[in-house]
């Protein structure tokens, strides 16, 4: 018989939006379905037992909270998972998590992140539900162990009082009632291990969900890439033209003749800056400067691949699968769950985190970020399963150069205690790379200054959407699906280059360098360079909804793990 699809409930203001949301959960295989007013929302999710209410934090009347605390204050909806769609700003996401939203998902949001967040909290709903299940049994377990000692007990009343009753029945009747107590508490035991593995188990594929690597995914982000470029084969991003900016100034000025007085400070001060920075474009020249970096630089910066595997912390089992398909694909079980196992041969399960890393050394050392070389870092995802008991460790850390078809191992060197860096060390295996220049001065990053971004934004995807299609498809069909395969073959085909942005410093502190050149997830760990062609900071942050704020660490910063 057909399994049902999960129910989600969209409550949205926004009609275009709340259609392509519904369209994207449909597509995902979910029973997405929206309502008129809030009220009917949550009435249906009390009636039809919906697995997550998707709700638009300005349609919440009088109050989130208050309409969070009825959902989680009625029987029928206790386990409901709540994620509240929230303004860009961060300060939005955590109010929402403060008032006991299960997510918080920032406007605007990439389709693919958001089916994934929104598949992570329908399998910890399918998680807790299976807990309660197992609960259940362990309950019924001991009241089963409780009536058969109480029935022991009158057993044994009785054979005192009988005297007279035949030794070999009384005999037998004890030994019956003995077995019965023994199989009881082997239940009962069973069901509690039975509890715990669960509950460990599904845990981790719920954070691990949506990391697995399979054709069709990988295909499907490449396809989303490429109609994203606009062609077939994706270049690397430009930075803002010169009518771009026209535009943006534009707008500014249509929005602040609308705007009330406490939006037309801010209003006016990024229309300055959009004002200097078309200034600067007019003005700067095409002296062939940036080429020439690019030539000289482009080489000794690396795609890293971290593949995180995970131990179970009380036997240091590695956490495998049960086995694989003959498309190498996980097998699962009836309710689709990859099945883990801590036994066997199986292959282990990992996680593939991409980054960015550059080379500053003749003998291997790279510069990246804290949470590329130990991805666990402040993640909230991996850093829960801890709790669950298992312990994230890396398996291994390859890194590839532009030019070059092998891969390099490597292994971290030190961490930063104070900023999000990290070294690692590579075997170089005779390859000869020109370490990168750096500025580590306190004047290095100067704002409103040119400064040029290498680093490999959205990671394999990316490099495999600028490759031709049939490239593309031989490649992955023969990796069955194997990550470490398909960076493999790229190298071996010269695919593997960073992307390469322009663009300008907005604002310098002492930890932070504010710039507007475009990148992403993946770019992590990338160099910034200034004008004279000198890493003056390495990538680490991305402000999503808004290109005109990304971030990167002062490469001064790394200069007590480089003196090491």
């Amino acid at each position: 018989m057909e399994q049902s699809r999960e129910r989600i409930i969209v409550l949205e203001n926004d009609a275009a939006v709340r259609d392509g949301l519904i369209e994207s959960l449909r597509t995902a295989g979910y029973d997405a379905v929206t309502f008129a007013t809030l009220a009917e929302g949550l009435e249906a999710a009390r009636q039809s037992g919906a697995d997550l209410l998707l709700l638009d934090a300005g349609a919440c009347s009088p109050d989130a909270r208050e309409v969070i605390a009825s959902v989680r204050g009625s029987a029928a909806t206790a386990g409901l998972r709540v994620i509240l769609l929230v303004g860009a700003a961060a300060a939005d996401r955590t109010a929402a998590l403060n008032i006991g939203a299960d997510d918080a998902i920032s406007r605007p949001w990439d389709s693919e992140e958001f089916v994934s967040r929104v598949r992570a909290q329908v399998r910890i709903r399918h998680a807790e539900n299976d807990l309660r299940a197992k609960a259940r049994i362990a309950e019924e377990g001991q009241q089963i162990a409780h009536t058969a000692f109480e029935v022991l007990a009158v057993t044994e009343k009785m054979a005192s009082d009988a005297t007279s009753l035949d030794r070999r029945l009384k005999i037998g009747v004890t030994a019956a009632f003995g077995a019965l107590v023994v199989m009881a508490g082997i239940y009962f035991l069973f069901a509690r291990s039975a509890q715990h593995e669960t509950k460990n188990m599904h845990a981790v594929i719920a954070q691990l969900n949506g990391s697995l690597v399979n054709q069709q995914n990988l295909m499907a982000r490449v396809r989303q890439l490429r109609g994203e470029s606009g062609a077939a084969n994706v270049a690397p991003m430009a930075p803002m033209a010169k009518d771009e900016l026209q535009k943006r100034a534009q707008d500014l000025k249509a929005k602040m003749a609308t705007a009330d007085s406490t939006e037309v400070g801010a209003l006016r001060k990024e229309l300055a800056q959009t004002n200097a920075r078309l200034k600067r474009v007019e003005n700067e020249g095409q002296d062939g400067a940036i080429e020439t970096l690019i030539a000289d630089s482009l080489k000794s910066v690396c795609l890293l691949h971290v593949a995180v595997a995970f131990n179970e912390k009380e036997s240091g089992e590695r956490l495998r699968y049960a086995g694989v398909d003959k498309d190498g694909e996980p097998t699962r079980d009836s309710e689709g769950y990859p099945i883990l196992t801590l036994d066997g041969q199986g292959p282990e399960v990992k996680i593939d985190v991409f980054g960015t890393g550059f080379l500053v050394s003749r003998d291997g050392l790279l510069v990246t970020n804290h949470h590329v070389a130990q991805p666990w870092w402040k993640s909230t995802e991996l850093g829960g399963l801890t709790l669950q008991g298992f312990q994230a460790e890396i398996s291994s850390i390859r890194a590839y150069f532009p030019g070059d078809a092998r891969s390099f191992q490597g292994e971290i060197q030190d961490i930063s205690q104070t900023a999000d860096l990290a070294t690692i060390r590579i075997d170089m295996q005779g390859l000869q790379r020109t370490p990168l220049s750096i500025d580590s001065s306190g004047s290095a990053a100067v704002a409103g200054e040119p400064i040029v971004l290498m680093g490999y934004a959205t990671g394999l995807a990316a490099i495999l959407a600028r490759a031709d299609q049939t490239t593309v498809q031989k490649i992955v069909a023969e990796s069955n699906g194997d990550v470490s395969r398909i960076i493999d073959g790229l190298a071996k085909q010269d695919l593997i280059r960073p992307l390469i942005t322009q663009g300008h410093i907005g604002d310098v502190s002492a930890e932070k360098i504010v710039f507007d050149a475009q990148t992403t997830s993946g770019g992590s760990g990338g160099p910034l360079f200034n004008d004279g062609g000198k890493v003056i900071g390495v990538t680490y942050a991305v402000l999503r909804g808004f290109g005109g704020s990304n971030f990167g660490i002062p490469i001064r910063l790394a200069q007590p793990l480089l003196a090491q």
